[in-house]
């Protein structure tokens, strides 16, 4: 399959780049998102 060797090693190299890929998605759409502080340090 794709030169990779085996169906196991093609389905571990693909769900690796598909998590990467769902992670820098994920990163991008939460870029700028102010969440909450949860520290608990500074004046409150």
């Amino acid at each position: 399959m794709l030169g990779l060797g085996s169906v196991e090693i093609a389905l571990a190299f693909w769900l690796s780049v598909a998590a990467t890929v769902l992670c820098v998605v994920y990163g991008i759409v939460n870029w700028n998102n102010k969440g909450t502080d949860k520290t608990g340090g500074g004046n409150s």
